[in-house]
């Protein structure tokens, strides 16, 4: 079994290094919004990793354990998304069995899960309080849960990108999200800018549901734009930094209307944890 630290160690690499990237309506270290600050997500990084890799408790108690530390360490919800996404990757990579891809240990994660499980996410997303969360006539989350996390989420799975993953074993990341963070690693050998490749042609392909939660559809079209624009100028370059004044540009339309591609950043974020567990498992190949 992976040693906690290390684990632990791999969830921040892959947390800053995602702050590391211009992600256009995003916090990040060249430019912060939406009242949060990139303190805040170091701190809630380091809050949450220690709960997300204990080995003991199961993946709903871990998840909430992780959002209660980071909402004592910031009294906001930074990390819902982060947390949800990366709490099965992690306890993947702790149960990995002989033979199994990550990959394949998720998809076992996730079908296994329980109604416990459920509770504990209920309880944690009740905690985290993310905006536009609203009421479901069935199994909303403020009610005790009578499904398993991973059929509480298919429920979810139309209108919530986090949640769609859980449904289909993580296809972005594994299918789309990943392979493209390599190919720009390949071509720049910057894990920043290959973070910024992976995002932009994601939100380029898929409306982001923290956007459309709070707007519903009507930006989508011009994200997608923007995006793709993005896309198209780093597949042009050698140099991506001279795309910086582009990416200004965006973030600044982007933040002007209060526009958060944040379902978007948690994909980029477990990404990178993803990528960074298929290299520290032994024997691992991505399958």
């Amino acid at each position: 079994m992976i040693p906690p630290a290390e684990l632990e160690a791999a969830y921040l690499w892959a947390c800053e290094t995602e702050l590391q990237a211009y992600k256009p309506g995003n916090v990040s270290v060249h430019s912060e919004g939406h009242g949060m600050t990139v303190e805040h997500f170091r701190s809630s990084a380091i809050a949450s990793a220690a709960e997300l890799c204990r080995p003991e408790p199961g993946l709903g108690e871990r998840i909430y354990r992780a959002i209660n530390a980071t909402w004592n360490a910031v009294e906001c919800n930074t990390n819902l998304g982060i947390v949800l996404l990366a709490a099965p990757l992690i306890a993947a990579a702790q149960s990995k069995r002989t033979g199994e891809t990550l990959r394949n240990t998720l998809k076992r994660i996730l079908r296994d899960s329980s109604i416990e499980d459920a509770d504990w996410v209920y309880r944690a997303i009740c905690r985290a309080q993310p905006g536009g969360l609203g009421t479901a006539e069935k199994h909303d989350v403020r009610t005790p849960p009578r499904i398993t996390l991973r059929a509480a989420m298919r429920t979810a799975a139309d209108r919530d990108r986090v949640a769609y993953q859980y449904s289909c074993d993580y296809t972005d990341v594994f299918d789309f999200i990943i392979p493209r963070y390599h190919t720009a690693l390949s071509q720049w050998d910057n894990e920043g800018w290959a973070a910024v490749a992976a995002f932009s042609g994601m939100l380029a392909r898929i409306p982001d549901s923290h956007i459309e939660r709070k707007f519903g559809p009507r930006y989508s079209p011009w994200v997608s734009e923007k995006m793709a624009l993005i896309e198209k100028t780093l597949s042009y370059t050698a140099r991506p930094e001279s795309v910086l004044g582009l990416l200004r540009d965006v973030d600044v339309d982007f933040k002007t209307r209060g526009i958060n591609p944040g379902t978007t950043a948690d994909l980029t974020v477990a990404s990178l944890l993803a990528v960074r567990l298929e290299a520290i498992l032994p024997g691992h190949t991505r399958g």
